[in-house]
């Protein structure tokens, strides 16, 4: 069965999670179908994929005429849209978050990105869809923006579980583990039980090699040309030695034996965007315990029918995926340039979507009132 291959990056210590999440999935079923025969065991969203749900099919009209005939703006209604989507699939997933005592089963919604850049509005929002959906298996996801730090720091104080998201450099997310290990020593002295906080580092991966690859043919020489498609597995590489390090301190310790859960890597972004790659690349070539991989539906698929799941694809390639690093720099790569790019285009690309979100709803709402 193809699904084995699946079953064998589970047992690897990855796990698999989906990163869609739709009124439709959870009507039809496909998504306890998933969770029956493909091993998920967790799903993320965005506001893109709210997005993308909300302008096909009728699945949200029903709940749109009440909410019209409630006289909720556009708003309170993405908010509760999203919110009974999100609701619905921790319920789906309360038996595998029991399981596995909560590493698992978890289901993230992202604070509005349209507060990136405000660290006080994107705590209060933590906190307000925190207490919206009010199910244990829920992460609030929060942008790893210098602004989303604090923030990050001061929602974990609070006994809030995270998902730390747009994560592209190995020094930002030295930076989430730091803010992580605050806020688990901060909600110590709230009087949390640290057992109940749990948090994954949402670290993105193909737009790394979308990004150099084509700075890289822009720089067209030979040696530029020989690195195209290695950037993203070193730098996630990187990013995993980096937690391996960081989980191994004295101060991660203290927190261990008050009951803290590590932050586990997640590696967002997997699916492949350049054809001249596998499909599956971003799943097999990042093979690791204690790691989370998102995937959409089709890196899913290809995965469960033709992933090399041959073991532990990541331990001890720091030292290689450093001088990956070393030689983009030889070559004219100006790497700091990279990660800021890509960062403000994260944003920017969520903050579109909620824009084009408020703009479908906004339609659903009038003609339901018509």
């Amino acid at each position: 069965m193809s699904n084995d291959k699946l079953a064998r990056l589970s047992e690897a210590g990855v796990s698999i999670w989906l990163d869609d999440l739709s009124r439709e999935r959870l009507n039809t079923r496909n998504l306890a179908d998933l969770i029956r025969d493909k091993h998920v065991v967790g799903v993320t969203t965005n506001p893109t994929i709210f997005a993308n749900a909300m302008s096909k099919g009728e699945a949200y009209d029903e709940q749109t005429r009440e909410l019209a005939a409630r006289g909720a703006d556009v708003e309170a209604t993405i908010r509760e849209l999203t919110t009974t989507d999100v609701r619905n699939a921790a319920d789906l997933f309360r038996d595998v978050y029991t399981a596995t005592n909560g590493v698992d089963g978890r289901v993230s919604i992202e604070v509005d990105p349209r507060l990136a850049k405000d660290s006080d509005k994107t705590a209060a929002e933590a906190q307000d869809l925190w207490k919206t959906v009010d199910r244990p298996n829920v992460l609030i996801k929060i942008p790893a923006t210098e602004e989303g730090l604090p923030a990050i720091t001061k929602t974990l104080a609070e006994g809030i579980s995270v998902n730390v998201t747009l994560i592209f450099s190995v020094e930002r997310y030295r930076a989430v583990i730091e803010a992580y290990f605050a806020g688990l020593e901060q909600a110590k002295a709230n009087g949390h039980d640290l057992k109940g906080i749990h948090s994954v580092a949402s670290f993105f991966v193909s737009r790394v090699d979308t990004e150099i690859d084509k700075r890289l043919e822009a720089i067209g020489t030979e040696a530029a040309i020989a690195l195209r498609g290695e950037a993203a597995l070193a730098n996630a590489r990187l990013a995993y030695a980096a937690f391996e390090e960081l989980f191994s301190s004295d101060r991660w310790k203290a927190l261990a034996e008050a009951g803290a859960n590590a932050q586990r890597p997640l590696w967002a972004s997997t699916g492949v965007k350049d054809p001249q790659y596998s499909d599956t690349r971003y799943v097999d070539q990042l093979v690791v315990k204690d790691t989370v991989n998102t995937m959409p539906e089709k890196t899913l698929d290809a995965a469960a029918d033709h992933a090399d799941i041959t073991g532990d694809t990541v331990t001890g390639k720091g030292p290689d995926a450093q001088i990956v690093f070393d030689k983009l720099r030889v070559v004219g790569i100006d790497i700091d340039d990279v990660f800021l790019t890509l960062e403000n285009e994260g944003v920017e690309k969520f903050e579109k979507s909620w824009v084009e979100l408020l703009e479908t709803v906004t339609g659903q709402l009038e003609k339901a009132k018509d």
